[in-house]
């Protein structure tokens, strides 16, 4: 049982106006709602960030956004007065199967307020048992970064059953822009790391990898329009390209849907996962003993524009620490 006295006020990060990271302000006692039915209150440890979160204080993010946000998706915490480890759910309305026009409005950090707060209140069911085996650090990285691969390699043509790509015996080219990132991805497990800088054609550099040149069954496209080219080169037939983010920008000239038939595979779009999913996936986790990356640096609340600035500027590797005291 947690010993935490119920606070009434917290302190919270919003996000007001589109002016960058300007646009963050640090309230210091904003007032905890009371509970209605099926929320509980919950303390908050550890929160992270994601490129999404950097857009929505640019004003560039295209889904559902509530004016002065508390912002950040990720986070892990205790549910006062009870003691359970929680991880946040991205979107509190997705429990399981398919989105739809309303639950694909409830992303924390964004339609709702998120978790770059002390205190936040939440729908029981948009709340995961934390694996025990993590801790607050190691368990914030799973709401996003790790939940949406998951999605990606078992929400439409399963990789296998139940386990992570290398767990799963999955051959893995992983592609970067550094070489101490190369580095590291090598000693992480990767078969293949490909500097996409040193070889801008690194799609065709990918399925020349794959047994007989034919090409690699998932890609999990992060960059966008702008290196979707690079990923149809990369898919085998009847492989899937699943659409997760645009870091690389926009490019005037991106493929057509043409091209997805001339390459006889599947592209999917996906916005993170389900709950359902979320606890599949911590089921593999525990079973394999899988450990997420994180940053060695490590801010705190009061210290979150730096980490904002921070990851803008791409020095980290792994997923991104806001310490919440």
């Amino acid at each position: 049982m947690s010993s935490t006295a119920i606070p009434t006020t917290t302190k919270a990060w919003a996000v007001e106006g589109k002016d960058g990271f300007e646009s963050l302000k640090l309230k210091n006692e904003v007032p905890i709602p009371a509970l209605s039915e099926n929320e509980v209150l919950v303390k908050i440890h550890a929160a992270s960030l994601n490129y999404r979160d950097l857009a929505i204080t640019k004003g560039m993010y295209p889904l559902g956004l509530k004016s002065g946000v508390v912002p950040c998706s990720d986070g892990a915490g205790e549910v006062i007065a009870v003691g359970s480890k929680v991880v946040t759910l991205f979107n509190q309305g997705h429990i399981a199967g398919s989105l739809d026009k309303q639950t694909s409005v409830t992303g924390l950090g964004g339609s709702l307020d998120g978790t770059l707060r002390q205190y936040g209140t939440f729908n029981e069911a948009g709340l995961v048992d934390m694996p025990p085996s993590l801790n607050w650090q190691e368990a914030f990285t799973l709401s996003c970064a790790a939940l949406t691969p998951w999605n990606a390699l078992y929400g439409l043509k399963p990789l296998a059953p139940g386990d992570f790509a290398k767990a799963a015996g999955a051959t893995v080219i992983a592609t970067t822009s550094s070489s101490a990132k190369a580095k590291i991805l090598k000693k992480l497990g990767a078969d293949h790391v490909i500097n996409y800088k040193d070889t801008p054609e690194w799609g065709e550099k990918a399925a020349s990898l794959t047994p007989k040149n034919a090409g690699v069954n998932h890609v999990l496209e992060f960059g966008g329009p702008a290196t979707m080219a690079q990923s149809l080169k990369a898919v085998k037939i009847d492989g899937v390209i699943s659409i997760i983010g645009v870091l690389g920008g926009f490019s005037k000239e991106q493929p057509r849907f043409m091209d997805v038939l001339m390459n006889l595979c599947t592209v999917r779009g996906l916005l993170v996962g389900s709950r359902a999913q979320f606890e599949d996936m911590n089921r593999a986790i525990e079973a394999n003993g899988i450990k997420p990356v994180v940053d060695e640096k490590v801010f705190s609340l009061e210290q979150a524009k730096e980490a904002y600035q921070y990851m803008f500027a791409q020095k980290h590797f792994g997923k991104l620490t806001i310490k919440i005291e």
